[in-house]
Order: C-alpha cells, then structure tokens, then sequence
C-alpha cells in the first residue's frame, strides 16, 4: 500500500472516531437543552397555577387532565413532607388541530407539591413534547448528514494536500526506478522545500556517487583482468603446444603435457565465462534492440549442426509466431547458444531436442539423464548434475543473469523423461 494510502487510512480511522464523539456530544447537549427548557416552562406554569389557586379556589377542583394541562389532588401531610418535585417523560392523549380524534403522544410531566390554608396538594403539570420530539429527530439527521458530509470533506482535503506534499517524493521515486548506474547520463534530483526530501535526495546522491564510483572500479577491473588474465593463459598454452610438437617429449611426458594444455584451456574457458557473468550483473552491455529469436535460434542450430549430427541428436524447430524482443544481440545469442549447447552437451546418443518458439516463450526440451535435476541449484554458477561431467557449470547462470536483467522468466521442469526450459519474454 502507497503511503499516501496509509496516511489517509489512519487520517480516515481516527478521524471518524473524533468525529462521532463529538457528534454524539453536540447532539445530547442539544437535547439536553431541550428537556431543560421544557422544565423551565412546567416550573413557570406551575408559579402560575399556584399563584392562581390562591385567588381563585375552583381550580382545586381540577382533579383530572380531561380539564386542563394539570391536575390537582389533595395528599396526606406525611405523604408532602416526604415529597419532591420530579420531572418525568410520559405519553398523553392529547389532540392536535390535525387530528380529528385525541391520541397518544410524548409528553413532559412535572410533580410537585403546595401548601394552601393548611393543606397539601399534588400538583402535576403537563407540557406537550411533539414538537420538541420533532425537533430532536430533526436535529439527529442534520447532525448526521452534517457530520458526514464535514468527515468527506476533511478526507477530500487531506487527500488533496497530502498527495501535492508528496508529489516531489514520488516523483523523485520514479526517477530513481528509471535510473541505471552506467547508462543514465544524469542523477535523479528533486525540486522541494521541505527539508526531509533534501535530506533524502542528499543521502541518496551519496550513496550513487559511491555506487558510480564502485561501478567505474569494477569495470575498471574487469577489463584490466580480461587482458591480464587471458594474455598469459594464451601464451602458456601456446608455449605447451609448441613443446608437444618439438618432439622431444616421450610419450609419458606428452601425455603429461596433453593434460596440462586442457586444464590451462579449461580455466581460459572459466575466466572467460566469470568476466562475462560480471560484465552482465553490472550492466555492461547497452546496445538494446529489436532483435528475432527465430533468425538467432535458426543460426545457432545451424552453427552446431555437425556437433548434433555427430551425437546424432535430432533437433526439430516448431515456429508458430514471430518472436522478437529488445535486447542486446551478444546477449540475445549468448541465451539461445547456451540453451541449445546444454541441450546436446548432456544428451545421450540417438537423443532428441525439440525447440519451440511461439508468441512471447521460447521453449527448448531435450532428452538425456533419466531423472529431475534440482531446481534450486540449477542456475547456480558452478553446479553439476554430474560431477563427472568436464561442463564448468556456468552456462545455465549466465542465461539466468540475463534474464533477470532484461525481467525475463526462466524455468525447468521435468516431463515425459524430457527436460524442459522455458523463457517468456516481456515483448
């Protein structure tokens, strides 16, 4: 997940609890008040009540609601001593001017106790709630949908501005995934004023100006070992050659001699193929372009046909479509000639090689050893499926090492007693 994504997800969670608490706040403090100013109004209606009582005693004879919004009843003296006010929620029959017979609805009571000549009286006070109840439900869906729509609101805005604040950072990003040390003429660079992604474009034009340093040293190196190395491995074969031939060896001596020339002929091979190895992890070869695998399979048969006849392994080619890819040629060649050199090299007599190329895979499957090789060694440089084999182990991790340069997928499998490698390319 982006981290913009992550920012607005923690934003959005807490966000929405804060929010809620303080809906839920605004709104009980809201009906609060409304209960309370309902209570105000029995409070004032009952100074009236029994301000008038005192003036107009008939009104103690109001004994029931049918007659009014109150009711008075005479208690006992111990009942009244005992006796506080309280205010309660209740449901009346009342009648509105809508409707056409008396019906239940909301109402707010208050009790309370007077004294008048004597006496005690219960005094209860009614006030209708219908259109405070309206009020409230009223009141809850605006808050809702207000708070909803400020919740939306603030997440669109801090969307917004978070995605303008890390925009030089992901565009910074992008630059460094494009960037290749050795081909890539300028470093990446990024245009902001806030202080974390200069510190961060610092960090990381120090760490490439190291990298780059790295790079030049080792291709440095490479070069220097590739002229170092194979100049005195060539004359020492050559100066063994030429001692064979003079003749002045026995035959021991030869034979002595012979072995020498192929294992001195076998390190040139294995130097050869390590420089190789690096000049490709370190992304060396930059001449990229379009190029036919079925003109380069075609040409690297045809190129060993003498070593498949002379085995006599029957290579068949099946083309269903024209495959071409962006990609160095050397490189291009060096993957289809190792497949197809592997494929004979550890074949069997009378063998079979099947090469198929169709729209993006470019299959090779050939018959030989009678078991599955192991899959989590096999592209490892140096591996063998037999140690008595004289192969030096490294075909098959230089066709590896270019495909992940150029993110291509190799596999093997074992099927039918076939072995099978398969490369799709991203065309």
């Amino acid at each position: 997940m982006k981290l913009l994504n992550q920012s607005l997800k923690f934003i959005s969670f807490y966000m929405l609890i804060i929010i809620s608490i303080w809906a839920l706040i605004f709104f009980f403090s809201i009906y609060k008040e409304i209960r309370s100013s309902a209570d105000e109004g029995l409070d004032n209606y009952k100074r009236q009540i029994v301000a008038q009582a005192f003036y107009d005693t008939s009104i103690l004879e109001n004994n029931n609601f049918d007659d009014g919004f109150f009711t008075i009843n005479q208690i006992e003296d111990k009942r009244a001593i005992r006796y506080k006010d309280r205010y309660s929620d209740t449901i009346m029959r009342m009648q509105d001017s809508d409707d056409l017979v008396p019906e239940l609805e909301p109402a707010r009571m208050l009790s309370t106790v007077f004294e008048m000549d004597d006496k005690y009286y219960e005094l209860k006070v009614i006030h209708s709630m219908i259109e405070e109840d309206d009020l409230v439900k009223q009141l809850f869906w605006n808050t809702t949908w207000l708070y909803t729509a400020l919740f939306i609101t603030i997440i669109i805005i801090n969307n917004l501005v978070l995605k303008r604040l890390w925009q030089p950072f992901y565009v910074y990003l992008n630059k460094l995934k494009h960037y290749k040390i050795g081909s890539s003429k300028t470093k990446p660079s990024i245009n902001s004023k806030t202080t974390e992604f200069n510190d961060l474009h610092h960090a990381v034009d120090t760490l490439l100006e190291h990298n780059l340093t790295v790079f030049e040293q080792q291709k440095q190196f490479i070069s220097n070992a590739s002229h170092e190395l194979q100049t005195p491995l060539a004359i020492v074969i050559n100066k063994l050659e030429l001692l064979i031939e003079s003749g002045e060896l026995d035959s021991n001596n030869a034979k002595v001699v012979g072995e020498t020339v192929e294992i001195v002929e076998r390190l040139t091979r294995i130097n050869k193929s390590l420089l190789l190895l690096s000049r490709i992890e370190n992304n060396q070869f930059m001449d990229n372009q379009s190029v036919s695998i079925n003109q380069i399979t075609k040409s690297n048969i045809e190129d060993l046909r003498e070593v498949s006849d002379f085995k006599r392994i029957k290579i068949s080619l099946s083309e269903e479509n024209d495959l071409e890819t962006i990609i160095d040629p050397s490189l291009a060649n060096i993957i289809i000639s190792n497949l197809i050199r592997n494929a004979i090299f550890h074949n069997h007599p009378d063998g079979l090689i099947e090469v198929s190329i169709q729209n993006n895979i470019f299959r090779i499957r050939n018959t030989g050893k009678k078991e599955q090789l192991n899959k989590e060694n096999l592209f490892s440089r140096f591996y063998k499926s037999d140690s008595s084999s004289s192969g030096l182990g490294l075909g098959l991790a230089i066709v590896k090492a270019i495909c992940n340069m150029y993110g291509y997928t190799i596999s093997y499998n074992y099927d039918s007693n076939m072995h099978c490698f398969e490369i799709i390319f991203n065309q």
